[in-house]
């Protein structure tokens, strides 16, 4: 099974939940959500969430995501997935506290559910 990741912070998914749809300002700036691959989520944790404390790292399952899902290259010249939409709760199928370390860099979370491709 193919998955790709969502980094949020905790009080985006209790609002996440409520309203069952994920609309961030990146939608609005620029178009689309930003997510990754799992293997390029330690790399945006630190870069862009080393300010907080509280956040999560959703795996989500592309053929639920009802927008549109394109593969944009990136000023880093990776590969990175955007959402042409809002994102649908029903396309997360797992919720994992994404923790910093003693130095405060963020680790992959053990608790992932294996047999998942990334």
């Amino acid at each position: 099974m193919f998955r790709i990741t969502k980094i949020i912070k905790h009080k985006d998914w209790e609002e996440f939940k409520i309203k069952g749809v994920l609309s961030e300002d990146s939608l609005i700036n620029e178009g689309f959500i930003h997510c990754s691959f799992f293997n390029q989520s330690i790399e945006v944790a630190n870069k862009y969430f080393k300010n907080e404390s509280e956040v999560l790292l959703l795996i989500l399952n592309p053929e639920l995501i009802t927008e549109e899902i394109k593969y944009e290259k990136a000023s880093n010249g990776q590969e990175y997935p955007h959402i042409y939409g809002p994102l649908n709760i029903g396309s997360v199928i797992e919720i994992v506290p994404f923790v910093k370390s003693a130095e405060g860099f963020f680790n992959l979370p053990n608790e992932i559910s294996t047999g998942y491709k990334f």
